[in-house]
């Protein structure tokens, strides 16, 4: 979708997705080193099924992008959708990826913190920069590097599904995505390919986001989803907010359940606006939000070695060692998210969006 045709709340539903990411690992973060942590509500484990629904929004709005250009052209760049992906990802991917091997190689240990390493370095290093970061994940790195698995597993995603676009005709796309939804969702659980489900391979949820987002284009989809607006909207809280699905369902049919869910709602929330996310602030957060992913991590672990250094010693309250550890968190990363926006990924992102102009005057041409 061009950029003339602004999809609705999509932009501010990123950081509330990135959100509970964030007080996920933060309370993962505090427990696992026996620093105060609150994670009794439900909504506080809900990080792994926003990172998926994530998936779903990636594929909701970069497969729409694909089909629209195999509509009109009849073709599609790969060359020139690959250098604008490696504009938005690389620049902050490789930062954090070179940051987090420093960070627990040589910045722990000059503070007196040994971390053991049970993975080969060159082998990490070469899993890491071939966007192979969700099988180096499976070796428990450390978590400023885990976080890069799923940034993994969506450039995987697209390096398979981008170059069927040249060759799929533009009336079989959404029959091509239904097919490879369906069959690869029954592989992923297969015994047989079990490698998929061990590094989370879940290209599901992309390609139904594809398909949700073409299908949106027609009037009936349109009519339909709008019908059920509200009660997706609600069964996305009620996911989000309680435990009623993950306890109820099987593995396979929550992955199930999930992919649909997504999918629908993100459809739903790009009919029309909605107040509250097409506030300014919320929208700007939303812009930022591949940051606050990318560095919580980071300031989880400085945030964590001033605890053990100064905060912990001052014997504030439980409750109040929570509530500073988790604002704390949250606000250096936002701020951090702002300036690496502002100063460092606006360059890279200037640069995908001249691209971007020159390719669609060559196609003119």
């Amino acid at each position: 979708m061009t950029k003339s045709r602004r999809i609705p709340n999509i932009t501010a539903i990123r950081f509330v997705l990135a959100l509970l990411v964030v007080v996920f690992h933060i309370s993962e973060f505090s427990r696992n080193r026996g620093f105060p942590f609150y994670n009794e509500l439900a909504v506080f484990h809900k990080g792994t099924e926003a990172v998926y629904a994530f998936f779903s929004l990636s594929g909701f709005l970069i497969i729409r992008q694909l089909f629209d250009e195999k509509r009109l052209t009849n073709l599609v760049d790969l060359k020139s959708f690959y250098i604008r992906r490696i504009l938005r990802i690389f620049p902050l991917y490789y930062l954090v990826l070179i940051f987090g091997f420093l960070y627990y190689r040589l910045i722990l240990p000059f503070f007196g913190f040994e971390f053991d390493s049970n993975y080969d370095l060159f082998s990490g290093i070469l899993l890491s920069i071939t966007f192979f970061s969700n099988i180096f994940s499976t070796y428990s790195p450390g978590g400023i590097l885990e976080v890069l698995w799923s940034i993994g597993i969506e450039e995987q995603f697209y390096l398979l599904i981008a170059p069927m676009f040249l060759i799929i005709p533009v009336k079989r796309v959404v029959l091509f995505l239904s097919l490879f939804t369906g069959v690869y969702f029954l592989m992923y659980f297969s015994e047989s390919l079990s490698f998929l489900n061990r590094f989370n391979m879940l290209f599901f949820y992309f390609s139904f986001g594809g398909i949700c987002s073409i299908l949106l284009e027609n009037s009936w989809a349109k009519i339909f989803i709008e019908k059920l607006r509200y009660f997706l909207f609600s069964l996305f809280v009620i996911y989000f907010t309680t435990a009623i699905f993950v306890n109820s369902f099987n593995a396979i049919f929550y992955q199930l359940f999930s992919f649909l869910l997504f999918g629908l709602t993100i459809s739903a929330l790009a009919i029309q606006p909605i107040r509250i996310f097409q506030n300014k602030t919320m929208n700007y957060l939303g812009k930022i939000s591949y940051g606050v992913y990318m560095y919580h991590a980071i300031v989880m672990q400085l945030v964590g070695l001033v605890y053990l250094k100064l905060i912990s010693k001052m014997r504030f309250h439980y409750a109040f060692d929570v509530l500073i550890i988790n604002l704390v968190i949250i606000i250096i990363t936002v701020i951090i998210s702002h300036f690496s926006y502002k100063y460092y990924e606006s360059f890279f992102l200037n640069l995908k969006e001249k691209w971007g102009a020159k390719r669609m005057i060559n196609n003119k041409d």
